[in-house]
């Protein structure tokens, strides 16, 4: 299969012998987007490699429970959220960390990767990103970066319309004031 086809991949995941064809077309689709997705939440190489492993393990084992009423991003995007707030959860736990102090040994992550090209600037936005509550670096990082619509998110994170767009707003003051004070 050349090109990727949802509806047609979508058919060959019911047929048990083309399963698997359909499952590696599925992620050789989303395996960058849904990486960068998830290396924006966790900001390190190795910690996203994992998540998104994670992912397709869990979308692998759960394929028969897909039947399509979701299109398959908005499904594997679900299950990668939820593979990134269990690693930060357990990360926290582990270190016994509050979310704020958290948000600091992110930040230390960030600057030690070595994996991470990019400027000053760039490293100023990543962490002002990374001072938002949970729930706002998640509906930024989707609306910012994948520029997904409203919809769209709410269907991943099941959050109405307007609590996103009041979430987004409120992260992109916060990370505005943010800027403002480093640069």
């Amino acid at each position: 299969m050349n090109k990727y086809n949802e509806k047609e991949v979508i058919a060959l995941l019911q047929d048990p012998q083309r399963q698997r064809e359909a499952f590696e077309c599925i992620v050789k689709e989303y395996s960058e987007q849904l990486y960068w997705q998830i290396r924006r939440m966790v900001l390190t190489h190795d910690d996203a490699n994992d998540i998104l492993q994670n992912t397709f393990i869990k979308a692998w084992l759960n394929i028969d429970y897909f039947r399509g009423e979701a299109k398959m991003s908005t499904w594997l995007y679900r299950i990668a959220l939820n593979e990134c707030l269990t690693f930060l959860n357990k990360q926290r736990a582990n270190n016994h960390l509050s979310i704020d102090e958290s948000n600091i040994e992110m930040i230390q992550k960030l600057e030690s990767d070595p994996y991470f090209d990019g400027d000053e600037t760039q490293k100023a936005f990543l962490k002002a990103v990374q001072t938002l509550p949970e729930k706002q670096r998640i509906v930024f990082n989707l609306k910012y970066f994948k520029e997904m619509k409203y919809e769209e998110i709410s269907e991943i994170i099941g959050t109405s319309v307007g609590a996103l767009k009041a979430s987004y707003h409120h992260a992109v003051k916060k990370i505005e004031a943010y800027l403002e004070k480093v640069i």
